[in-house]
Formats: structure tokens, sequence, C-alpha cells
């Protein structure tokens, strides 16, 4: 059964799964197995988010980057837990979980959202994430999809990163991926300024986009622009804080 499975997946993907052109064939795909609205697929090293390998659709991507803005959300959690984090009814969840990620995810347009580890044995690369406009769970069938699904994901990100230079992305990466350097180069600057370490520099950076209602993308920007400091003395991670030019 799990064969025919992978063989019928296979089979949906161009050149039998092969790495061909990038990755946005990955996201097409996945949406259409689990029959929800959108899929995206998030790259993490660590606890470190590095950017959206592929979105199907607009609403797909800002939900990658609310999480990527925000630090919380489907795909970080099941990335850290090495588990399908699964939130059929985002707008009346059994358990709330994600209170700064949740609000701006449903006024996006997403009411439910699936997360779905990204790993070969050991090796995590990141997350497939799901959403649908419309509340409700996943199929049997569609849960069991998905799960093949991350496992052709992954191997095929990983094929495409050791085929790159060493130290580099492999540009079948860069194709429709949306990475945002400006979001590291930003943090390497704040921790500088700062004098704190990187992963400090990061939340200090998501706590002034969250306080002022921006995207990371948006402060990041400001930030290796020179026309916003995050310095030493006095810093507050709120508005006001950080010197504006």
């Amino acid at each position: 059964m799990a064969g025919e499975r992978l063989a019928r997946i296979l089979a949906l993907l161009p050149t039998g799964g092969a790495v061909v052109g990038g990755t946005a064939h990955l996201c097409e795909v996945s949406a259409g197995l689990a029959s929800v609205s959108g899929a995206g697929i998030m790259l993490m090293s660590g606890d470190v988010q590095r950017g959206s390998a592929c979105s199907s659709d607009d609403v797909a991507a800002l939900i990658e980057e609310l999480q990527l803005t925000l630090g919380e959300g489907p795909c970080i959690d099941a990335h850290g837990q090495g588990r399908p984090v699964l939130e059929p009814d985002l707008a009346g969840p059994l358990r709330p979980r994600w209170p700064v990620f949740t609000p701006p995810a449903l006024d996006a347009g997403a009411r439910a959202v699936f997360g779905f580890p990204l790993h070969v044995g050991a090796v995590r690369v990141g997350a497939l994430n799901l959403y649908r406009d419309r509340s409700g769970p996943l199929s049997v069938d569609q849960h069991a999809d998905t799960l093949v699904m991350a496992g052709v994901a992954a191997r095929a990100l990983l094929v495409m990163q050791a085929q790159a230079e060493p130290g580099a992305l492999a540009p079948e990466l860069e194709v429709g991926g949306d990475f945002r350097y400006a979001v590291h180069q930003a943090t390497g600057m704040v921790a500088v300024q700062a004098r704190c370490s990187v992963g400090e520099a990061l939340v200090r950076l998501r706590a002034y986009a969250f306080a002022t209602d921006r995207l990371l993308s948006d402060i990041a920007d400001e930030v290796v622009a020179r026309r916003l400091r995050f310095d030493e003395d006095g810093y507050d991670p709120w508005p006001g804080s950080a010197q504006e030019r």
C-alpha cells in the first residue's frame, strides 16, 4: 500500500519526481493531494527559519511570511517537534497555541492549517505547510498522502542542495523561493549594533515588527538601508526604542 501510494505521488511530479526547474511543483502537488487551498515549504536549520522554498499562492506565501516574522505557527512546531501539527479549526481551536500568528492568518483567509516535518532519517530540513480556506480535518488518505509527499519533498530538497557549491544555495532552490536575505543581513547588523547574539538580534527584530504591526522583511529592509538602528544603550524592543533616521 505504501509503495503504491509513493508510486502514485511520484507519477504526479515532473519526470517522476526528478529535480527539474525548481520547487514550485512540490507545493502544487502537495496542495492537490490534500485537497487544500494552498501549500508552502519552509526551509529551516536548527531553530532558524531560512525562508520559503516555494508557495502555491499568495495566501500560502503570506502564511510563511507570518511564521518567519512572528516565530510561531504550524511549520515551526512541526519542524521542532518532528511530527505533524494539525489545526483543523484555526478560529475555534480546542487548544489555542499560536496567539500571535492566529489573528493575521485568519485575516489572510486561512481557516485550517497543517504542518508536516521534512526529514530524511535524523536530518531535518524544514516543514511542509498546508492551509485551507474552510475549517475541517484532513481525511485519513489525505494525511497519509501528505506524509509520503513530505518525504518525497525532503529528499528532493536534499538532492538539490547536494549539487550546490559549498556554502551556497542550490540554483534550483532559488527558483520560486523567497529566502529573505535582507532578514539575515539585518540580523547580523543588529547583533553588532546591540552587541548581542544573532539569536537575540532576531528576537529584537521580531519584537519590533510585531509591536509596529509590520512584516519582518519590511523592518529588515529598513535596517539594511540604515534607516533604522538597534543600539545597545537603553534598548527596549518596542516602538520608540529603535532609532529611526
